[in-house]
């Protein structure tokens, strides 16, 4: 009687575990690679244009990555405005963020963003999630001067 129940319980488990694994896949895509403007499973994570000239940009990103928990700058490259960063997840993982602050106009820039895990095939929509987060750490800080040049007139 015990040994059905923990055979039962035990199949539960198991079962509550595939189910989990397979409703995840479905709702995020199997990569771990994930790039502003050019990753067709995130149309909506495109680069980001403000009106500043790059190295204020580029200071602003810098910061914003030094301002984030869980993230850590590797390299910096002030000439090409360039960072490297890592982001750590809670269980250990750890992503590389690579940061390109690029002028349009002269007081015209835009933020393209690559992150990619490095390991496994998928990542459960964590690198998209940099990208948003770091975003967003920037607009904090210089979001009166974002703009989008698809709504230019």
């Amino acid at each position: 009687m015990v040994k059905s129940k923990v055979l039962i319980t035990v199949a539960l488990i198991v079962g509550i575990l595939i189910t989990g694994v397979l409703v995840t896949a479905t709702i995020w895509p199997v990569i771990n690679d994930v790039e502003t403007g050019a990753t067709p499973e995130y149309p909506d994570i495109l680069p980001q244009f403000y009106n500043a000239e790059p190295l204020r940009v580029y200071e602003e990103s810098l910061g914003a990555v030094k301002s984030m928990e869980n993230w850590k700058v590797v390299s910096t490259d002030a000439q090409t405005y360039q960072i490297v960063a890592e982001r750590s997840t809670r269980l250990g993982f750890v992503d590389d963020v690579l940061i390109y602050v690029e002028p349009v106009t002269d007081f015209a820039t835009q933020i393209r963003v690559r992150s990619t895990s490095r390991v496994g095939r998928g990542d459960f929509g964590q690198n998209a999630r940099n990208i948003k987060e770091f975003f967003g750490a920037v607009d904090e800080r210089i979001g009166a001067l974002k703009f989008d040049p698809s709504k230019a007139e």
